[in-house]
């Protein structure tokens, strides 16, 4: 991988040469691109219009623009006071996913980043390289129904980040994305950082579950219970008794 940083009139893009060759403010807008399709989520997945499939196959990108959540986004929708470069969360994020892809785990390869300077505040956009035939694990679970192998693969995947230091700040089941062959991918990395270990690896696993617990409180027809979240538990244990 090999990191490029050119300025603009605003601001700065980070990208992998690698990846794209030339790369200019145009490419993080729907219009800098010849194909750009809103990405559309199901069962109230929080999505807030901010992200596009951008590009054509066989390679496509997720584009992605930073926007707030919780209560300072019913305030503040897409600014972030200016701190630095180093801390805007395009260049963090892009930073992290560049290592984490670097180091084998399945995350998406960062192509772009950016910020734009707007006094005292910026935004920001990343662009990621599209993993080809993955469905969030909402969807997947909407469908046939997994087994216990299945949720310890979950369960092996996510003790597998956590061994690696790598502390998802949304870990739901949005962001986790299973692919044709029902392996685990983490997406969106926005506040994700590698820390030692703690107790904030039980804290995202709690998250999961509650994410969990609240789709199926939406959709009742989704194949996950009890005796699924004991199997993803049991694979994680394994996976943390083995290493």
């Amino acid at each position: 991988m090999t990191e490029k940083i050119v300025e603009t009139p605003n601001g700065a893009i980070v990208y992998d040469e690698s990846i794209v060759r030339h790369i200019d403010d145009s490419r993080f807008g729907p219009a800098g691109w010849p194909h750009a399709q809103p990405l559309r989520r199901a069962l109230r997945a929080g999505g807030r219009g901010n992200t596009l499939y951008v590009g054509n196959v066989p390679r496509q990108f997720v584009l992605r623009h930073f926007v707030r959540g919780g209560l300072i986004g019913k305030i503040v929708d897409d600014h972030y006071l200016w701190m630095g470069a180093d801390r805007t969360r395009s260049f963090a994020e892009w930073r992290l996913l560049a290592k984490l892809a670097a180091s084998g785990l399945r995350v998406p390869r960062p192509a772009a980043a950016r910020y734009v300077r707007h006094g005292l505040a910026y935004t920001a956009d990343i662009i990621t390289v599209r993993i080809p035939d993955v469905v969030p694990l909402s969807e997947r679970i909407a469908g046939r129904a997994p087994g216990d192998t299945f949720w310890q693969g979950i369960g092996k995947s996510i003790r597998h980040f956590h061994a690696a230091g790598v502390y998802h700040a949304d870990m739901n089941a949005y962001n986790l994305q299973i692919d044709a062959a029902d392996r685990l991918w983490l997406l969106d990395f926005d506040r994700g950082r590698l820390r030692p270990p703690g107790a904030w690896q039980q804290r995202t696993l709690n998250r999961l579950h509650r994410s969990l617990l609240k789709i199926k409180a939406l959709d009742p027809g989704l194949h996950f219970g009890g005796h699924d979240w004991a199997a993803l538990v049991d694979g994680y244990l394994k996976a943390s008794r083995s290493a």
